[in-house]
């Protein structure tokens, strides 16, 4: 009798479990993390890694000109009368480079093209890790921000109901009501609005790490102080960056393969020729040549074979010219296009560089204000306290005590938007200046390293 109220209470109890099984957890990753699975999966990194290989065997192919290229075929067929061609049962070619004057220059072209291709891909490591720490601290910040956004609006709605006795008793009037529902609808709209931006960076995080952006959540103990790095020095004084000396090695190959081109003229070039043939018997070709006296036979040969060397020396070849003209042109280009990025990318570290110096001071500001806020805010807990206790105390309100901690929260909120501009452009100068990889091995390392 009492077995299925008990088999009930376990179903109830299997249901309600299953369902805490399947309800979504935040699936928290540190910063060391979603940098590491970011340069694993994101397609710009994979994109670089494949440039590297394409020019490395455009390297191979400039080298391997000079070994000669073997070939192996069949020319079978049916003849009637004299054979056409060489019907051959099978035949073997060899060729080769021997002498090029402008293999070299492409060669050396291609080396180039790889050192290029390589420091490419370092600026496309550098470039998903910058992307990939900022959308992390901005999700960091937005989810910081949507949890003083609901303390804000908890305020809110405690002074809406403040106000509202307040003007029930005649103590209020009806402006002072409609300020704080006014207040109130703000934050819940620049709640919405910080919901949004946070569903924003989860998506572009989850793009950038390859991961489900459902639920996605930091860890902020896992990023490191961050310190200016260095805002005062030249950008005069700093290595170039990769994007840079990338478009110089790039120009330099453009005017190798110029070079090259430009030595096509008026210089010969040799090449190594070989063949073997082995004529086929049914095609009739001994019937064609005489008979040997000695043997009675006939004295066609069935294998056949020969080697030499093919000179070609251009004298007059107007194609060749104006390609070696189109050569320098490109040179000439790549050269000009080299040296914007190089202005380009001093005018930008330098105008990070005082911009970091600006949203320095400007975060203290905030920081300080939100810690002033916070000071009045318990003064006026402290001055509620002796109010209660001294009828003769300077009186204060539960009313001012609502309006401190909603200001004290929108300072808060201040503090860590100014936070994450400084941070940000904290990222962009340590990438510009070389050190980002450097900050992420660091707190790799401090990730690692147990906790005392």
């Amino acid at each position: 009798m009492h077995r299925h109220p008990r088999v009930a209470a376990l179903l109830i109890l299997s249901a309600f479990a299953l369902a805490s099984a399947f309800q979504p957890a935040d699936a928290q990753i540190s910063l060391v993390s979603a940098v590491d699975l970011a340069l694993k999966n994101n397609p710009r990194v994979r994109l670089a890694q494949a440039d590297i290989d394409k020019s490395t065997a455009v390297l191979k192919e400039s080298k391997d000109v000079y070994i000669p290229a073997v070939t192996v075929g069949s020319g079978l067929g049916w003849s009637y009368g004299y054979p056409l061609g060489q019907p051959s049962v099978v035949n073997a070619t060899v060729q080769g480079v021997i002498l090029s004057w402008s293999q070299r220059d492409y060669i050396r072209a291609a080396r180039l093209g790889l050192q290029a291709a390589v420091l490419n891909y370092n600026d496309a490591r550098a470039s998903v890790e910058e992307d990939t720490v900022v959308t992390y601290l901005a999700l960091d910040r937005d989810l910081a921000r949507e949890q003083a956004l609901n303390e804000q609006l908890s305020h809110a709605d405690e002074l809406v109901r403040i106000v509202t006795d307040r003007f029930n008793a005649g103590v209020d009037n009806a402006m002072d009501l409609t300020q704080a529902k006014l207040s109130a609808a703000q934050i819940r709209l620049a709640r919405l609005n910080a919901q949004n931006d946070s569903a924003a960076d989860q998506l572009k995080l989850a793009h950038l790490i390859g991961l489900p952006s459902t639920n996605l959540s930091t860890v902020p103990d896992s990023v490191p102080h961050l310190g200016t790095p260095e805002p005062n020095a030249s950008p005069g004084n700093l290595p170039e960056s990769p994007t840079v000396t990338a478009a110089f090695a790039s120009a330099q190959s453009k005017q190798q393969i110029a070079w090259g081109d430009a030595k096509k003229l008026y210089r010969p070039q040799i090449y190594l020729a070989s063949q073997y043939s082995l004529f086929a018997k049914f095609n009739n070709y001994q019937v064609f040549f005489p008979i040997n006296p000695v043997t009675g036979k006939s004295v066609f040969q069935y294998n056949n074979a020969g080697i030499g060397i093919q000179i070609t020396w251009p004298i007059f070849d107007r194609a060749l010219k104006d390609k070696a003209a189109e050569s320098a042109a490109d040179a000439v280009h790549a050269y000009a296009d080299a040296e914007n990025a190089r202005i380009k990318d001093q005018d930008g570290r330098a105008e990070l560089a005082r911009s970091t110096r600006t949203l320095a001071a400007k975060a203290d500001v905030a920081d300080l204000e939100q810690q002033l806020a916070s000071q009045q805010l318990a003064s006026i807990q402290t001055q509620l306290d002796v109010s209660a206790a001294n009828p003769n105390a300077p009186q204060r309100t539960p009313k001012d005590q609502v309006h401190a901690e909603i200001d004290e929260r929108d300072k808060f909120i201040s503090m860590l938007n100014s936070r994450f501009d400084l941070q940000q452009a904290q990222v962009q100068l340590m990438r510009a200046q070389g050190s980002l990889d450097a900050w992420l091995r660091h707190a790799a390392g401090t990730a690692a390293s147990p906790k005392p």
